[in-house]
């Protein structure tokens, strides 16, 4: 029996491999789905796999009707071989060079497009490969969601707040947010006084592998002790540390986007191979944060433009841009030209 559930409640029940309701469409993650819970649901196997068209392009279904535009998603028709593991092994590009071909793969007309792209869009929020099980519409449901719920207005809500000693940095303090929506917690540091001037701020999207483990594939780590060390500079400022890891991919596809670029793709491509825009990050709630902290005006520290037109629309005025370049080393000499070249960053 389904009920009404929140955005939230319908992330934490696709990851669990159950099945949520999108505006009336029943869906069930091809990550996350066991074979046993798609032979529950889908007995009579009726169910349609639903990719990204830039996922069914890197299929070679780029040349059938239904996947000529790559921002469209693709339906393929379920047919006997097609089982759980097989749809798995379709959907995760990481698996491409590891399993036989598979096949053949008919696309069906796509019905009802606008309905079809938040079913993706929900699976990405929820940090997993954009693909879907599309069910019958007798299937158990768990709860139901409208797709209005995906655009929804952001709200910051503070849950704690403490001093934070920091060595070299004046009087600092952690301040942290729960996402209603993801139930994520991101964090604000903030340091020192402003004397009411528009803080130095930096936007700092998670990266465990670059802030914790000092990775050298991308410039991560220095970017955020760089950060500090200008921010403390300055008198003080606000650091934003926000749970977007792998532009907003999450960490296990940030992984499987590493196994592309070592294929050969670069930032870009790999996160288009797998079904993701080129930068899947939004800043409604960075924007969210900085009003709570009652902070409108800032001084952004970036070299990213889509960071300053996201505060921007956002209603947070940007008082001036402070650049934040980090020394190319053989590791990430690439990785940062792409930010540039394909991703517009600034000099």
């Amino acid at each position: 029996m389904s009920q009404a559930g929140s955005l939230e409640q319908a992330i934490a029940a696709l990851r669990a491999g159950r099945v949520v309701a999108l505006s009336g469409l029943p869906l069930l993650a091809i990550e996350t789905a066991t074979a046993a819970m798609l032979d529950l649901v889908d007995p009579a196997q009726e169910a349609r796999l639903l990719l990204s068209g830039q996922r069914a392009a890197a299929l070679g279904l780029g040349n059938e009707i239904a996947a000529t535009d790559p921002a469209l998603p693709v339906i393929l028709r379920r047919c006997a071989w097609l089982g759980q593991r097989e749809a798995l092994a379709l959907a995760d590009p990481g698996q491409d060079l590891a399993r036989a071909p598979l096949g053949p793969l008919e696309p069906l007309v796509l019905d009802v497009p606008a309905s079809m792209k938040p079913a993706l869009e929900l699976a990405r929020r929820a940090g997993l490969l954009p693909a879907v099980w599309l069910l019958p519409a007798q299937a158990d449901v768990m709860m139901s969601l409208d797709a209005v719920a995906l655009s929804a207005p952001v709200e910051a809500r503070i849950i704690a707040r403490a001093a934070l000693p920091l060595d070299g940095l004046p009087s600092s303090q952690m301040v942290a947010f729960r996402d209603p929506a993801s139930g994520e917690d991101h964090a604000a540091l903030v340091v020192g006084a402003f004397g009411g001037e528009p803080p130095l701020v930096r936007l700092h999207s998670e990266c465990l592998t670059g802030d914790v483990f000092g990775s050298l594939k991308c410039d991560c780590g220095p970017q955020l002790r760089q950060a500090l060390t200008l921010i403390g500079e300055a008198g003080g400022g606000v650091l934003l540390y926000l749970r977007q890891e792998g532009r907003g991919i999450g960490l296990a596809n940030k992984l499987r986007a590493y196994q592309l670029q070592d294929r050969g793709l670069d930032t870009v491509d790999a996160n288009r191979r797998l079904g993701f825009a080129d930068d899947e990050r939004d800043y409604r709630m960075a924007a969210a944060i900085l009003r709570a902290l009652h902070i409108d005006r800032v001084r952004l520290l970036t070299n990213n433009p889509a960071k300053l037109a996201g505060l921007e629309a956002e209603g947070i005025a940007i008082a001036g841009r402070v650049a934040h370049h980090m020394t190319a080393t053989a590791h990430n000499a690439d990785y940062l030209a792409t930010k540039k070249v394909r991703s517009g960053h600034l000099d």
